[in-house]
């Protein structure tokens, strides 16, 4: 049961291209947002969607694996754990935020597009 304590899985289209970066301790980190939908009928019974953002961060390994193979526009499955953080804007403000720590993902593509600089020759 130790594994549901903290665990999050989403499917859905990121809306950006990977931004990835090298820290100074020689870490890796992946940031990117994912959108999924949610489908309900209103009053009137007319369809309705709604898109929910939510914050993807990744690290080591796995941030490496995103920055190669992910892409805006990918369909994908991640699996991962709810984090917090907080910082300080410029005006002084303490400003709170929520993202997913992705463990693992699956590429839902059809075939996985990698980037121009990644192509074969």
């Amino acid at each position: 049961m130790s594994t549901f304590n903290n665990s999050v899985q989403l499917i859905g289209h990121l809306g950006k291209d990977v931004e990835f970066r090298e820290l100074e301790n020689g870490n890796k980190m992946a940031k990117v947002s994912i959108a999924t939908n949610e489908y309900y009928k209103d009053k009137e019974g007319t369809r309705q969607v709604k898109t929910l953002w939510h914050r993807l961060v990744g690290w080591g390994f796995v941030a490496e694996r995103m920055q190669m193979l992910l892409k805006k526009g990918s369909f994908v499955a991640i699996k991962g754990k709810l984090t917090y953080g907080d910082y300080e804007d410029k005006e002084g403000n303490r400003k709170y935020y929520s993202e997913i720590q992705v463990l693992e993902f699956h590429l839902l593509d059809k075939v996985p597009k990698l980037k121009s600089e990644e192509q074969p020759a």
